[in-house]
């Protein structure tokens, strides 16, 4: 018996490895598994035809059968049920589907008990690959020099500085940095496409078209000049022409004092030694993440490099048939590439996230939601909505669960600096499940002991009483 959706059915399943990632698993289930589908059919059948005599929807199954036969009420019910049977069948082989089935039906019940004949079926199916994850035993990662210097936190102090900056206007030449007003009209084919007036720009960003800022270095206020370039954005994307400025003011940008006063008004800190300092240890605690994110890296490298990946080819070619429909040979080869080096990536890390029986909360799931919308710069319901939003959740779930996999390895694996000295991850690579779970059991630890104290001072006193 096995489970399915909280059904069982009566499955017989054999498994024949046709490939490394693929099976056929051939599948027998008894009529009885098929017959209230079968009597559902009969009931829809009965409920859709005319038959002079009956009632609609009381026509009996003898009279259906003439009608329609008996052939297409078993199709309905097969049809109805497949599904289920084949869930329940990879249930039973434990193999995990990567792709559709190719499903051939060989057999159906053709007598009229429920207990005659039986379903028989095929089904040809790529499947995750049987993984040997190499070992990590031994294993040392080196890490890059990450040290904190007073000019690292003088740019993270100048960094908050300039959120509190205030422009103040300059009578001189534009210069790389200044904030300018402008006005711009665009032409092409010495048609007008676009005119603005008084927008801001800061000299030297490169965000708007090419050729602006060296056309804006050197002139001032009141001053016009026009540059060839080609448009960005619109109707015109991409055609050459031309855009005439006018600027109108220069303004540059005049940071806060760097005392206390500044602490004060931009932090918690009353002294801006104290904000320094804990400048200092935001700065530290980013360059350990840096160090994080490397070791992690090195760490899946290894893996890949030592691990043998069987890739499943039915679902790697139709992956290139259908992305690589109309490229040349060369960019069709650097997809081949690209793909097989992602699959064997997810296959490695699913096959070790399984391996490790890595869970994740809903809580984590929602952080990553969260996390993953704001990177977008799009709404989390957005992210989720549409006919594609669970399976985006489901894509989301299974990449935090690798990453998750591949964190809970790096626990057991020496981390160093270049300098040789014992870089500590622990904080990057704690699990709030394992933690949670833990708390939990710590919590019932102490209950139980409260408990034991309890009985103790009861049968004290019951001692007590008695002398």
């Amino acid at each position: 018996m096995v489970g399915n959706n909280k059904l069982e059915y009566e499955l017989k399943t054999t498994v024949e490895n046709l490939e490394p990632t693929k099976v056929k698993l051939t599948v027998e289930v008894p009529a009885t598994e098929l017959a209230p589908a079968i009597d559902k059919a009969y009931k829809e059948v009965a409920g859709q035809i005319n038959v002079p005599g009956f009632r609609r929807g009381h026509v009996p199954a003898p009279i259906i059968d003439r009608r329609v036969g008996r052939a297409y009420i078993i199709e309905q019910a097969v049809n109805a049920k497949l599904q289920d049977f084949y869930s329940g069948a990879l249930d039973e082989a434990k193999v995990q589907p990567l792709a559709a089935p190719e499903v051939e039906v060989t057999e159906v019940p053709t007598g009229k008990e429920e207990t005659d004949g039986k379903l028989l079926f095929t089904a040809e199916v790529e499947i995750m690959p049987e993984i040997e994850i190499a070992s990590t035993e031994g294993l040392k990662l080196t890490v890059d020099n990450q040290k904190v210097s007073d000019d690292d936190v003088e740019n993270e102090l100048d960094q908050l500085r300039g959120r509190f900056a205030s422009l103040k206007t300059v009578d001189r030449a534009a210069e790389e940095g200044d904030y300018v007003s402008i006005d711009m009209e665009a032409k092409v084919d010495g048609k007008e496409i676009d005119t603005v007036s008084g927008i801001s720009y800061e000299v030297g960003s490169g965000n708007m078209m090419k050729g602006m800022d060296e056309a804006l270095k050197g002139m001032k206020a009141g001053e016009e000049t026009t540059f060839q370039t080609t448009m960005v954005g619109g109707d015109h994307e991409g055609e050459a022409g031309e855009v005439h400025l006018t600027l109108r003011s220069v303004k540059v940008r005049e940071l806060p004092e760097a005392d206390d006063d500044f602490a004060q008004m931009a932090s918690e800190f009353d002294t801006i030694g104290e904000l320094r300092a804990d400048m200092r240890k935001n700065v530290e605690q980013g360059n350990l993440a840096k160090q994080a994110l490397q070791a992690r890296d090195q760490l899946l490298e290894h893996l890949l490099k030592n691990t043998e990946v069987p890739l499943p080819s039915g679902v790697l070619e139709k992956e290139i048939a259908e992305r690589g429909a109309d490229m040349d040979d060369e960019k069709k080869a650097e997809l081949r590439k690209n793909l097989e080096e992602g699959m064997k990536e997810q296959l490695l890390l699913d096959r070790l996230a399984q391996d490790l029986a890595v869970q994740l909360s809903q809580q984590e799931l929602l952080e990553y939601m969260f996390q993953t919308a704001q990177s977008y710069g799009i709404e989390p319901a957005q992210l989720l909505g549409g006919e594609n939003g669970q399976a985006q959740m489901a894509a989301m779930a299974g990449e935090l669960t690798r990453t998750k996999s591949l964190v809970k390895v790096l626990r057991g694996v020496e981390v160093v600096d270049e300098d040789g000295n014992p870089v500590d991850l622990s904080e990057f690579t704690k699990d709030p499940v394992e933690e949670a779970a833990e708390a939990e059991k710590a919590e019932a630890a102490d209950a139980n002991e409260d408990a034991e104290t309890v009985d103790i001072a009861e049968n004290d006193n019951d001692e007590d009483e008695a002398k």
